[in-house]
């Protein structure tokens, strides 16, 4: 087994503006009233990494300036595009007008396994709070409702936990890792 490797343990050594002018991926990740800004802080991490191509908070989702999103996020505030909207349905009116798929991660009657569906060019993963999932206004809104199979006794995993799985399915079904997308 090869040992002679190198392990990156830094992080990407350009200015923020450089980093904010490299292309982003066409994901879009949907808060709808996440209630703690600990879990906000891990998923603007994930969004960094995932570089999506922007990060939507809304309702009463901490949003930046906060003290525990800034302690959680290591800082990946100022590498991810953000914005608050005042209700989750402003977000997917939004996304409604630039031609945005609205894909929800809930588990219902109705839902796909997260490992058959083919994304749409753009599309928007909705994420919802942690004890009440995503709002009914913002389920019927949807163009497509995803889920991931618990096997266990609780029907849910974390949000960010959640956030990663289905964000990174997804990136791997646009093909975004035919190449490697490190500045």
């Amino acid at each position: 087994m090869e040992t002679n490797f190198t392990v990156r343990t830094f992080d990407v050594d350009i200015p923020v503006e450089e980093y904010r002018a490299l292309p982003r991926h066409n994901l879009y990740i949907i808060l709808d009233n996440l209630r703690s800004a600990f879990n906000v802080g891990a998923i603007f991490r994930l969004a960094d990494t995932m570089r999506v191509a922007e990060l939507f908070l809304c309702g009463y989702t901490a949003y930046p300036p906060h003290t525990k999103l800034a302690k959680t996020s290591l800082g990946t505030i100022d590498y991810v595009p953000w914005r608050h909207f005042p209700t989750t349905m402003d977000a997917v009116a939004h996304c409604r007008a630039q031609d945005i798929h609205l894909w929800g991660a809930e588990t219902t009657s109705h839902s796909h396994l997260y490992t058959e569906v083919r994304p749409p060019r753009k599309v928007a993963l909705i994420l919802g709070n942690e004890a009440l999932g995503i709002s009914e206004p913002v389920l019927k809104a949807c163009d497509l409702l995803i889920e991931i199979p618990t096997f266990g006794y609780k029907n849910s995993l974390n949000v960010a936990t959640a956030c990663s799985v289905l964000g990174y399915t997804i990136l791997e079904k646009m093909e975004v890792f035919t190449e490697r997308n490190t500045p």
